[in-house]
């Protein structure tokens, strides 16, 4: 458990191997053409598959992105479920790309720099939140907040880590003759989830201390915790900015259906089912792995592969 003495010193190392990584993320949408509209035209992803009312997008044959249509209504605010879910490309220029298929399409973005990453911020037509990311550790390092810098340069100058991207120079990346591209390239993959939930502690107690993974900061303050596994940026982010009693939406809103975590082997997945289980969370047999809950109803699957 965390002690309340020392909010931000969250610090661990990772229970789980570092091959752990995220699988597809479930979505649900009021429409097909709607979602389509934002996730395959301006984020990128191409349709790798498409049976009854699920779109698996992906980039380079690998879904990463399931959309699930039908919702009753779009994502109804202040409640417990997904903030957005970020999309990390290999190459600065990929980042570039979905600018341009954004501002061709009067998209409103939230082009932000990190320093440990540049993020454009968009949301789906049904208020489902989405981040591109390109990652760039060898700008800085985050600092630790109870010092009152949230980051530093790699030559030692503070850096808000919200500072807004130098749009000019991305899009330089594209060259003097750029050629655009409507899809993202094979690389990219799911980086991290960022979710809703109504308690910093007991999400961080659950992310960390029962999935696994490596603690990273908990930013009272901001109302902002991170979890991962050797590096920043995240894989898991969470937030109390719905409010401290946050609940999940109706049923049949649009949002988070259901995050997955990828394990590298069954030994590792029965180390966390037992974790699971002595922490008395909801466990659920699947065909390929388990579900689960956090402490405030967000559901995960967990499988091998």
């Amino acid at each position: 458990m965390i002690d309340a003495r020392v909010q931000t010193d969250v610090r661990s190392k990772p229970v789980l191997p570092l091959t752990t990584r995220l699988g597809p993320v479930h979505i649900a949408v009021t429409g097909r053409d709607k979602a389509l509209a934002i996730w395959r035209d301006v984020v990128g992803l191409e349709i790798v598959a498409e049976t009854g009312n699920q779109i698996s997008l992906g980039a380079g044959g690998k879904a990463l992105i399931v959309l699930e249509t039908g919702a009753t209504g779009p994502v109804v605010s202040r409640t417990i479920g997904l903030y957005h879910v970020a999309i990390h490309v290999p190459h600065r220029a990929d980042l570039a790309q979905m600018a341009v298929r954004a501002l061709q399409r009067n998209v409103r973005i939230a082009p932000t720099d990190h320093l440990v990453s540049e993020a454009i911020y968009l949301w789906d037509l049904d208020g489902n939140g989405i981040e591109i990311t390109f990652e760039t550790p060898w700008r800085g390092t985050l600092g630790h907040p109870d010092e009152g810098t949230y980051a530093v340069t790699s030559d030692g100058k503070p850096h808000s880590g919200r500072d807004p991207i130098d749009m000019e120079g991305l899009l330089a990346e594209l060259g003097e003759k750029p050629v655009l591209v409507p899809s993202m390239p094979a690389g990219t993959r799911i980086g991290h989830v960022h979710v809703h939930v109504a308690d910093l502690r007991k999400a961080m107690d659950f992310y960390r201390d029962v999935l696994g993974f490596a603690g990273f900061l908990l930013i009272d303050s901001f109302g902002m915790g991170d979890v991962g596994l050797d590096y920043m940026p995240h894989t898991i982010a969470f937030n109390i900015w719905s409010g401290v009693n946050a609940a999940l939406p109706p049923a049949g809103a649009a949002g988070l259906r259901w995050f997955t975590i990828v394990l590298p082997d069954a030994e590792t997945l029965a180390g966390l089912e037992a974790r699971l289980a002595a922490a008395r969370a909801p466990i659920e047999k699947l065909a390929d792995g388990i579900e689960t809950r956090d402490p405030f109803g967000n559901r995960i699957r967990i499988a091998v592969g």
